[in-house]
């Protein structure tokens, strides 16, 4: 792993100039509350695919935001089966699970090679006493994590395998979008296994489903890469509105 330590006022021009700054936890803030954060000292962590970013049980120190790569968060079981919670793109926060006791409830690891920014807890609720746009924004994150759980449980209670996969393809293509990326287009760099197991579905059902969608000219797949024929149409099939054949 290779990890550097950056002074703030770098990251800061560089958070300033990028294109997610309206996604991830700067939106909002002015350059004058920008320069209020110039004590606080990050690291900016390049992880690779399957490297951990931080472990279930394990002491927080930080919230973590995803600024290039994707992510996937789960929780272990006793038993060690793994329960998959969810997959954050650019521009996404995770971590914030340990922001109460200050113990990580879940475990982040990277899906493919990473950069990931570190914001310590304790400089961020000291500053957000400063900043009342910084804690606005920490609790429109935190709300907008209990909305994805609930609409999670909605999902896996009452809709069946078809409108499982639809719905989570119209999702990342909309998060995609925001991003400035192709909604058509896009890799899914989860594995067919760990979308089955976030939407409750077998890794063979979920292969099974991607061909039915591809007979249907609704998406073309080929290995990671997944391009949206006709959005309608997967719509139309998330909602119950329409079958596959």
């Amino acid at each position: 792993m290779n990890e550097q330590k950056v002074n703030f006022k770098s990251l800061k021009a560089s958070c300033q100039n990028c294109s997610l700054i309206e996604l991830c936890l700067p939106r909002g803030l002015n350059n004058s509350d920008l320069s209020t954060l110039d004590d606080i000292i990050q690291q900016r962590r390049l992880v690779h695919k399957n490297e951990n970013i931080f472990s279930q049980g394990e002491k927080s120190g930080c919230i973590y935001a995803v600024r290039s790569g994707s992510v996937k968060t789960f929780t272990t079981a006793k038993n060690g089966e793994e329960q998959i919670l969810g997959f954050h793109l650019p521009g996404e926060i995770l971590g914030l699970d340990g922001m109460d006791n200050q113990i990580h409830s879940c475990s982040g690891v990277a899906l493919d090679t990473a950069t990931i920014c570190e914001l310590p807890i304790g400089d961020l609720n000291v500053l957000c006493v400063k900043i009342p746009g910084l804690q606005q924004q920490l609790l429109s994150l935190i709300s907008n994590e209990i909305t994805k759980d609930h609409t999670m449980l909605m999902l896996l209670a009452r809709r069946n395998a078809e409108q499982k996969l639809a719905t989570f393809l119209i999702n990342l293509s909309g998060r995609f979008k925001a991003r400035g990326y192709s909604a058509d287009e896009f890799d899914l760099t989860m594995s067919r296994y760990d979308i089955g197991n976030y939407l409750g579905l077998a890794d063979e059902t979920v292969s099974r489903l991607i061909s039915r969608f591809k007979d249907n000219k609704i998406i073309d797949a080929n290995r990671k890469k997944i391009s949206i024929l006709d959005h309608d149409a997967l719509c139309g099939v998330a909602e119950g509105e329409q079958s596959l054949n």
